[in-house]
């Protein structure tokens, strides 16, 4: 079972940037694939981006298209989202996921493996 755990949060203005990074132990050789999602107070779970651990196809929701950019370094076991642009409303506790299953990669239910979250708050 991959065991992820996220880093890199913290406290940023409207436009700066910011990169988190997820290592992931144990059998990460049938990993088929990583996300990132994101939870804001109050509200469900979302998907933000992912991508297939061998193939690195991507995927990403409308909102983050174009500002942020998922990528994974299989070497290191480590997956990466560096957000640009930052704006108010991608405050939330982010998280990673894995999932060793050819799944809907957008879909919560998707994934088996879960980070602890690490928090962004971008300030206006």
């Amino acid at each position: 079972q991959v065991q992820p755990v996220e880093s890199g949060g913290g406290l940023v203005q409207a436009g700066d940037s910011l990169r988190l990074s997820c290592v992931t132990s144990g059998r990460t050789f049938n990993t088929y694939a990583m996300a990132w999602f994101r939870q804001a107070p109050g509200k469900e779970r979302d998907f933000v981006a992912a991508i297939t651990w061998n193939g690195g196809r991507t995927s990403y929701t409308d909102s983050v298209r174009g500002r942020f950019s998922i990528s994974r370094d299989k070497g290191k076991n480590t997956l990466y989202l560096q957000m640009n642009s930052l704006k108010p409303e991608d405050t939330a506790v982010y998280y990673c996921a894995a999932t060793n299953l050819i799944t809907q990669l957008q879909s919560v239910r998707s994934y088996e493996a879960w980070g602890q979250g690490t928090q962004v708050t971008v300030s206006s």
